[in-house]
């Protein structure tokens, strides 16, 4: 989480967050190796036939391989087998992954103005995305 979130946006969650929202019904989270080492990983939720991509993370050194959109692709097959027909995120506007997750066919359905406080107060806008996948 350290190394994948820049403080500068205020996106990364705290230990107690994670723990927190791990421990409900319907979360999941999937891991992503390089050789021995974690390179990545997501954490996702269910609730009905909906499911949200609740973080995407990729170490820095380990970004433009593929290992995002195989952890993307691994969430959207997890949320289809687990019964959800939708899968939505949220994501800061400006943030690389916003052409991943076009690319991977989801759509913008809405934007939070100065949703994100990054570390020095300034604000950044999100942007709510979404793909059918049932």
């Amino acid at each position: 989480m350290a190394e994948a979130f820049d403080p500068r946006f205020g996106e990364a969650w705290t230990p107690s967050q994670c723990m927190g929202m791990i421990a409900l019904p319907g979360v999941w989270s999937s891991i992503a190796w390089s050789g021995a080492q974690p390179a990545g990983f997501a954490l996702a939720r269910t609730a009905a036939d909906e499911a949200e991509l609740l973080l995407l993370a990729i170490r820095p050194a380990m970004r433009r391989r593929g290992i995002g959109t195989a952890l993307l692709r691994s969430i959207v097959a997890d949320s289809r087998e687990r019964g959800a027909s939708v899968l939505h995120l949220e994501v800061r506007a400006n943030n690389d992954a916003v052409r991943l997750y076009r690319a991977e066919g989801f759509d913008k359905i809405g934007e939070r103005r100065e949703y994100y406080r990054g570390k020095e107060g300034k604000l950044f806008d999100a942007h709510t995305f979404s793909l059918k996948i049932g």
